[in-house]
């Protein structure tokens, strides 16, 4: 009997270290988001060679990003400002290597809209020079499903180059369906050429079925230079627009002040919506920072349908805010000159 009890006991011993090691180290198909931190972007980013000595600082805002484990599931459950998302609503369905490689692409397409915007506000001469198509995505039923990749760039085809994705894009379509084209483009810097046959789109034109966008590179004189490798993602698009204007027209818009943000920006300025507003204003806040910039834009009718009771990226961030009992201002923007006549005009 007392053998029987011996092993019973060794028995549940193992069990219960497998179970503990499971629960702390299996990854589960969820994904756990939490305020990560604000930091200085003078860390990434240098401006012609010069240091940037004054005081106060621009910050760009990041998210905690990690697989889940039950624990860590369990853990998101009882602390505030953790969420749980699911592994298909956080990678769009994407392996870990394609979404990374999407990130890095949204990383460095902030970079240049940053760079395009910040040089266009200080007058400085710059100009977009429109590279390819950046493949984002290949559809299921495309005769160039595992021919091109996410973060390919498609330069041209039937050895006819474009201006734009635009052009392309008409090219494309007005081929008919079931012609073979060859494809030019670049994969990890290598040039190739493949052919596959055309398509019937969801919108019911003809095409590769791809999605896509511009892939543009700034062409300047300024000597602008961005160290950002493990980071992803477009949201410190205005921030690094704001820290590029005022370290070129030496405004010292910072006043001494901790400015931290988020927002996507486009070539026109335009300050656009991310994810996890609220978790970025603790991040801030628990960095200290003075200001909070967020983009104020009205919810996609789109979005609504499916969630009505959406909200804005400046309502989640002042909801948050008041919350946590921040004394960090929360200043909503549509579009940079926002940002920059706020700075000005404050202390």
């Amino acid at each position: 009997m007392k053998i029987i009890k011996k092993v019973k006991w060794w028995l549940i011993s193992i069990l219960a270290v497998v179970a503990l090691l499971f629960a702390l180290f299996f990854p589960l198909p969820y994904y756990i988001e939490m305020p990560g931190g604000a930091y200085d972007i003078r860390s990434v980013l240098k401006v012609n060679d010069k240091r940037d000595k004054e005081k106060g600082s621009y910050n760009f805002v990041a998210v905690s990003l990690s697989r889940a484990t039950f624990a860590q599931i369990l853990y998101a459950w009882v602390t505030p400002f953790t969420e749980i998302s699911s592994l298909e609503n956080t990678t769009g369905g994407y392996s870990a290597a394609d979404y990374m490689r999407i990130n890095q692409y949204y990383m460095e397409t902030s970079q240049n809209g940053a760079i395009y915007q910040a040089l266009q506000l200080a007058g400085k001469p710059v100009s977009l020079d429109y590279l390819g198509v950046y493949v984002l995505d290949v559809n299921k039923e495309s005769t160039f499903r595992g021919i091109l990749n996410i973060a390919d760039t498609v330069t041209g085809v039937n050895q006819k180059e474009f201006k734009s994705s635009t052009e392309l894009i008409k090219y494309v379509s007005s081929l008919k369906r079931g012609e073979t084209v060859t494809v030019q483009y670049t994969s990890g810097n290598e040039k190739k050429s493949k052919s596959g046959k055309l398509i019937k789109l969801k919108n019911g034109k003809n095409g590769i079925g791809i999605g896509l966008t511009d892939h543009t590179k700034v062409h300047t004189d300024e000597k602008i230079e961005f160290s950002t490798e493990g980071v992803g993602g477009p949201s410190a698009g205005l921030m690094f627009t704001l820290d590029i204007y005022d370290q070129l027209n030496q405004e010292n818009l910072r006043k001494g002040r901790r400015i931290a943000g988020t927002g996507t920006i486009d070539q026109d300025g335009k300050v656009g919506d991310i994810g996890g507003a609220g978790l970025k204003v603790v991040a801030a806040a628990n960095e200290g920072a003075d200001i909070f910039f967020v983009p104020n834009n009205p919810v996609d009718k789109r979005i609504k349908k499916v969630k009505p009771n959406a909200k804005t990226n400046y309502k989640e961030a002042l909801e948050v805010a008041k919350k946590i009992k921040t004394k960090m201002k929360i200043v909503p923007v549509r579009n940079v000159k926002e940002a920059i006549a706020y700075l000005q005009k404050t202390k």
